[in-house]
């Protein structure tokens, strides 16, 4: 019997600018196990996520995966673009994580209320690879707060973040500063991977990094992180 799963985020998930790790997923599984079905937005925040959920209750799944708060983390930093980001994703109020919890506590009551699926939130990548830099920590405060509303909500959490936070400190990266990804950042990593045909993987080595491209965007060793906790964490495993 073929497990239907919807992944839902931002653009982690719409997998533009990162590894795909819903196609990790399914190479993870027996083929006509799963049937993934993708709802990824690019620089989505969770108030975005709330607004288009009609798309998933329409048709529920058996399975729900929800992976946001990276832009709502990153949006608590210093130099992060907020006034932008308002505009372009329309966002009603500014960024904050008391914000960040009311909306993804909708989300999941909705997706509770109006689906049978069995449900899981993913903690967040660590954004960067400096575990004492400020957008590290943000990642794991925001981390916590998704612990918070999967625990009141008794849905799965899948510990994505501590599961790469374990990865770095094995890896025990070169100390890079994190850098705030801009549009033309973001495009030349695409000119890089679309017309010089240089694969993420191998842009992420260039730049000495470990689990990203750009430490925010996944290479695959990211991506399989990701796609190793759902799998774990919400997926019946074979005998």
């Amino acid at each position: 019997m073929t497990t239907r799963i919807a992944c839902l985020g931002d653009s982690l998930t719409r997998a533009q600018f990162s590894v795909d790790y819903l196609d990790l997923l399914g190479r993870r599984r027996p083929p006509g196990d799963v049937q993934l079905a993708r709802f990824g937005a690019n620089g989505d925040f969770a108030y975005n996520l709330l607004q288009r959920l009609d798309a998933v209750v329409t048709n529920p799944p058996d399975v729900i995966t929800v992976l946001i708060g990276t832009n709502d983390a990153r949006a608590s930093l210093a130099g992060y673009p907020v006034e932008q980001a308002m505009k372009r994703k329309q966002l009603p109020d500014r960024p904050s994580a008391g914000w960040f919890q009311q909306c993804l506590g909708a989300v999941v009551a909705r997706l509770r209320t109006e689906t049978d699926a069995t449900i899981g939130l993913l903690s967040l990548p660590v954004l960067g690879q400096q575990l004492d830099g400020a957008a590290a920590q943000a990642s794991q405060a925001y981390s916590r707060m998704i612990a918070e509303v999967a625990s009141t909500n008794e849905v799965a959490y899948l510990p994505l973040h501590e599961r790469q936070i374990e990865e770095l400190r094995q890896a025990d990266p070169p100390p890079i500063s994190y850098r705030e990804v801009t549009p033309a950042a973001g495009f030349g990593v695409l000119v890089q991977h679309a017309v010089l045909r240089r694969s993420l993987d191998t842009i992420s080595r260039r730049r000495g990094l470990v689990l990203t491209t750009d430490h925010i965007h996944q290479n695959s060793r990211g991506a399989t992180l990701i796609a190793e906790v759902i799998d774990a964490g919400l997926l019946p495993q074979s005998a």
